[in-house]
């Protein structure tokens, strides 16, 4: 099997670095790179890639036009397959097959994760295999999920490079489970003291002496 590449060097054409070196970005973007990593994929990518509940996989047509695609389900519907290897189900959609077709004339695909709450968001460069479920009840039942619905395709996909972008311009956004926690230690509290204040009503409407409570 063949090694990660080098993301820069797959991406930074002629032209892209005309850009660069016009901006004075060039040499920066050197040194930068030179390093990168170039897998296998490590304890924190696959960590990161096992709580993810959605990303976006692009592909290209035989036109030239290039398709972006959402993809989402419970955190660890992003199975790591191997070293290099990542994959996930396929399930029922609008059946228009873009994806699918684009992937007969080329299997290159790149994909986009993006961690909101912790504002990080990770780029992949991959070739790309997508079956029908049937053909591969092994590989069906590693990565199906349960409550999702019959697997209709089952897609593979071999990282030939990856990159970890800068947090800039990423605005937190959260979901609504992710929400309840944060406000949960709150919430319970404010529920505490509403109760405390409902009796103490009650016992001013009865007439009572109001108790005094002690922390």
């Amino acid at each position: 099997m063949a090694a990660m590449q080098n993301y820069a060097e797959l991406l930074f054409t002629d032209a892209v670095k005309a850009y660069q070196e016009t901006a004075g970005m060039r040499e920066k973007y050197e040194s930068i790179y030179a390093n990168r990593h170039r897998g296998p994929l490590d304890e924190d990518t696959i960590a990161f890639l096992s709580g993810m509940t959605s990303f976006y996989i692009a592909t290209t047509g035989a036109n030239g036009w290039p398709y972006i695609q959402h993809r989402g389900g419970p955190a660890g519907f992003v199975k790591v397959l191997g070293p290099e290897t990542i994959g996930f189900a396929d399930y029922l959609g609008n059946r228009q097959f873009i994806t699918r077709g684009n992937l007969d004339g080329s299997n290159r695909v790149s994909l986009f994760f993006m961690d909101y709450p912790r504002r990080a968001r990770l780029k992949m460069l991959g070739e790309a295999q997508m079956i029908d479920a049937a053909s591969d009840p092994d590989l069906q039942e590693s990565l199906s999920q349960d409550g999702q619905g019959p697997v209709e395709r089952l897609v593979s996909i071999r990282i030939v490079a990856l990159d970890w972008n800068c947090p800039k311009y990423i605005l937190p956004r959260y979901t609504e489970d992710q929400v309840a926690q944060m406000i949960a230690p709150k919430l319970n509290q404010l529920v505490e003291e509403n109760q405390l204040l409902k009796a103490r009503i009650a016992e001013l409407e009865s007439g009572q002496s109001p108790r005094i409570h002690s922390e």
